[in-house]
């Protein structure tokens, strides 16, 4: 069977690839395999992000759900999180949320959750793609007079920067901070949400066109951030992606503050608030070394889950622990979201720094991290799975792990969003981490990638 799910949902060129025929057909397989069948009318949340592609697709979303009789709950452009929440809100069955995340704005994609607010299951997302991909016609068209009607909601906005004001219950008064949101969906929320709270906010990347999502700002590109934080002197920065489920911070001296030491600064708080579940936080492969040695000297245990936060969010279920997250921003609350929260997050944090009376700079300085190199290597789609199986490659990455040995380490894994090959390799000596990675991925450019001259990115992405 072929694959529409990758580890976050459909993805692709909006329209072209991701086609309105697609979103669609997916909007009326998840009314379909997601709808209860309780008698009560189903519903679907759907939200979408800032993107000029998601107004057509979410066209296309809505007329597929209401074509199977279920009823489209339209929130129009909101933070991901906002869509768990109005699950909830609305006792809703399903909820899709259209954003291509931290990705340019050529790429869009349809994020699924199911009635709890979750990722959906393996089993769920095969029997979603096998009424999208082979067998459409087993899907049963409503008759005209049973077709869903259209429930707009004017006020999800709103509804969701209460939420969150509700959770952390700050007083943030006298507090000088920026925000850059990505030009996505972070642009209505997070400077009412920040302000109504107490903050003296400045908003920068704010000003989304349906083209800018993600471009030279928010998470992606954090230089405008860092320099602004410094210059304005604001007490700290908050940096978001398009659909604002990932956060990183910047301190007062424009020092970046990634998942791995926000993780660090929450876990330890908790654990001394009593409220750390086992006194354990969920972390995944790519997480710093040096985020280790700190759980260690403070008490605090770590569990690793596959990269990429929906595998966070399973471990956390099956172990029934209340935090997680990685390096690249997603952190996840579970006693009150099920998702990543990029500006729950930063919430969290600001009243942490008041709580405590301490600077990001000092809260942040007691995880000191192992030098790290990460790569993103394009490869030609023809290519993804088959680049294991080369011998060169694999000897080479067993040579580079057995030099590291047990003070540092080699990850090498596919995206699951997009044709790209991600290296990460850490160790005590950064010359000699990155000469091995520098090895590993010409080896790869030259065998896989079809444009050759095409500049290798930072990693930003699970």
């Amino acid at each position: 069977m072929s694959k529409l799910f990758g580890t976050d949902g459909p993805r692709g060129i909006a329209v072209t690839d991701l086609t309105c025929e697609l979103a669609m057909q997916t909007g009326r397989a998840v009314a379909v395999v997601l709808g209860n069948n309780s008698g009560k009318r189903r519903r679907v949340i759907v939200g979408k992000d800032t993107r000029i592609s998601s107004d057509p697709l979410e066209a296309a979303v809505f007329s597929g759900i209401c074509s199977v009789g279920a009823d489209p709950v339209l929130l129009g452009v909101v933070p991901v999180p906002a869509v768990p929440y109005m699950i909830a809100e609305y006792e809703a069955d399903a909820g899709i949320m259209i954003s291509g995340s931290h990705n340019s704005a050529e790429f869009n994609g349809l994020k699924v959750f199911d009635s709890h607010g979750r990722k959906l299951s393996d089993d769920i997302e095969e029997k979603i793609e096998h009424l999208v991909l082979d067998e459409p016609q087993q899907i049963k068209l409503a008759s005209h007079d049973s077709v869903g009607r259209i429930i707009n909601v004017d006020n999800a906005a709103e509804k969701y920067i209460s939420h969150v004001q509700s959770i952390v219950d700050a007083d943030l008064d006298g507090m000088k901070i920026a925000v850059d949101c990505a030009n996505g969906c972070a642009s209505d929320t997070a400077g009412l949400l920040f302000a109504s709270m107490g903050a003296e906010v400045f908003t920068i990347a704010s000003d989304p066109d349906g083209t800018n999502i993600n471009k030279n700002c928010g998470t992606n590109d954090m230089e405008k951030l860092i320099k602004f934080t410094a210059e304005n002197d604001c007490d700290c920065g908050f940096a978001f992606d398009g659909d604002a489920d990932r956060c990183l911070a910047v301190d007062e001296n424009g020092q970046v503050i990634d998942g791995d030491r926000l993780i660090a600064v929450f876990a330890e708080y908790m654990k001394r608030e009593g409220t750390l579940k086992q006194d354990t936080a969920v972390v995944t492969m790519m997480s710093n070394m040096g985020l280790d040695k700190y759980a260690e000297e403070h008490g605090i245990n770590l569990v690793t889950a596959g990269a990429g936060h929906r595998y966070v969010l399973e471990r956390m279920l099956e172990g029934g622990y209340n935090l997680g997250g990685e390096p690249s921003g997603h952190i996840i609350f579970l006693d009150d979201a099920t998702i990543g929260d990029g500006q729950l997050a930063a919430a969290r944090l600001m009243k942490i720094m008041r709580s405590e009376g301490k600077k990001l700079s000092e809260l942040a300085a007691d995880m000191v991290k192992l030098p790290q190199v990460m790569v993103n290597v394009d490869i030609d789609p023809q290519f993804k799975e088959l680049w294991k199986n080369d011998r060169e490659v694999s000897e080479l990455i067993h040579e580079i792990s057995d030099t590291l040995g047990n003070d540092g380490r080699l990850v090498v894994r596919e995206s699951g969003t997009e044709p790209k090959i991600r290296i990460m390799a850490e160790g005590e000596d950064f010359a000699a981490i990155n000469d091995m990675t520098l090895k590993l991925s010409e080896i790869l450019k030259e065998k896989f990638r079809t444009h050759k001259n095409s500049a290798d990115e930072p990693d930003k992405e699970n």
